[in-house]
C-alpha cells in the first residue's frame, strides 16, 4: 500500500468527483487491504464540561454567546466520569472521549482533574480521548503520561474557508495543537464538517491538509452539519447522504490506515446511507444518545443496524 502526504487539490477533486459506484469501489479496495476486515470501533463521547465557551464557532451550541438549548455545566468530577466510562465499556465501547467547553486549557485543578479522568478511563482498558481545545507543549506532555491514547482537534473546514465560521482564533492554533500532540506521542484524530457553507474544493482542502501530515492522523472523523437553533447556521440547507459517502470514501483512499469516523449527523442518515458510508470506507461510530450536546440515535437503534448488516463491533479490550 503507498501512502502519499504530497496529494494536490486537483488529484483530491478528482478522487472526490468520481463516478460514485467507482469511489465506492476504490475505497472499499483500500478498505479491506488496510483492515482486512469489516470490524466497527464503538466509541462514546462524553461532555465533561459542557457550554459557556467563549469561542464563536457558528456550528457549536456551546459557544456562550449564542442563545440556544445548552445550559453550561460545570466539569464533573472525575468519579462520575468513570463510571460513565464503564458503563460504555460494558455496552461495547473500546474507545471513550472526553469533551470540554475551553477555547483553551488552563493549568490548574480543573487540568489535575481531566489527568485523573484520563488514567481512570485507561485503567477500564479502554483508549482515552479527550478534546480541550488548544494545549501548549508541556500540556500534551502531561496528558500523554497519564495515559492519554489521542487528541481530538478538527480542523472543522479549509483554510480559506475558516474565516467564516471561526474568528477567535487561526486556523495556524489549530496545526500548532496538532503539532504539539504528535510530538508528545499522543495519537491525532482531526477532521471536519460538511454542510456549513463551504464549497467542494473546501472539502477536499480540509483533507488534503490532513493527509499531508506525517504521519497521517490515526483518525479522521467525518461529519454533519447538525443545524443547532440559535447558532449562525440553524437554516443551512441540508447536506445530502451522498455527500458523506464521498468525503468518506475520499478520506479512506488519501489516508488509508486512518480510522475514519462517522461522527455527527447519523440522526438525519437513514440506515441504508449509514451501512454506505461504512462501505466507503468509515469503521467507526460514536453510540449513545448524545454526542457532546446534540442528538445521537439510541443504542439499541445502532446495535440491531449492526446486526442486520452481518457487522462485527471490535471487541473491547478488557
Amino acid at each position: 500500500m503507498h501512502i502519499r502526504h504530497d496529494w494536490t487539490l486537483p488529484e483530491v477533486r478528482a478522487i472526490h468527483d468520481l463516478p460514485l459506484l467507482d469511489l465506492l469501489h476504490r475505497a472499499q479496495s483500500a478498505h479491506r487491504e488496510a483492515f482486512g476486515d469489516n470490524k466497527v470501533q464503538l466509541c462514546s463521547l462524553l461532555s465533561v464540561k459542557t457550554g459557556g465557551c467563549p469561542e464563536d464557532c457558528a456550528y457549536c451550541p456551546q459557544a456562550a454567546r449564542y442563545h440556544t438549548d445548552v445550559e453550561a455545566q460545570p466539569l464533573m468530577e472525575a468519579t462520575d466520569v468513570i463510571g460513565a466510562a464503564r458503563t460504555a465499556r460494558d455496552a461495547g465501547a473500546t474507545r471513550f472521549c472526553m469533551g470540554a467547553a475551553w477555547r483553551e486549557v488552563k493549568d490548574g485543578p480543573q487540568f489535575d482533574r481531566v489527568l485523573e479522568m484520563v488514567r481512570g478511563v485507561r485503567a477500564l482498558g479502554l483508549e482515552a480521548c479527550c478534546t480541550l481545545g488548544m494545549l501548549t507543549a508541556d500540556q500534551a506532555r502531561r496528558l500523554k503520561e497519564a495515559g492519554c491514547t489521542a487528541y481530538n482537534h478538527n480542523l472543522d473546514t479549509s483554510r480559506a474557508a475558516y474565516s467564516s465560521i471561526i474568528t477567535t482564533r487561526e486556523y495556524d492554533d489549530r496545526l500548532r495543537t496538532l503539532r504539539y500532540v504528535r510530538e508528545a506521542g499522543i495519537t491525532i484524530c482531526s477532521g471536519g464538517i460538511i454542510g456549513m457553507g463551504e464549497t467542494v474544493d473546501d472539502r477536499c482542502e480540509m483533507l488534503r491538509t490532513l493527509a499531508e501530515q506525517d504521519p497521517h492522523p490515526e483518525s479522521v472523523p467525518i461529519n454533519m452539519l447538525v443545524r443547532v437553533a440559535g447558532t449562525p447556521l440553524a437554516t443551512r440547507p441540508p447536506v445530502s447522504s451522498v455527500e458523506m459517502v464521498r468525503m468518506i470514501a475520499t478520506a479512506r483512499l488519501l489516508m488509508p490506515r486512518a480510522m475514519v469516523r462517522l461522527s455527527a449527523g447519523r440522526m438525519q442518515m437513514r440506515e441504508e446511507a449509514q451501512l454506505l458510508c461504512m462501505l466507503a470506507g468509515a469503521n467507526s461510530i460514536f453510540f449513545g444518545d448524545k454526542l457532546l450536546t446534540t442528538d445521537n440515535p439510541e443504542y439499541a437503534e445502532d446495535m440491531a443496524l449492526l446486526a442486520t448488516a452481518g457487522v462485527e463491533p471490535l471487541a473491547p479490550q478488557a
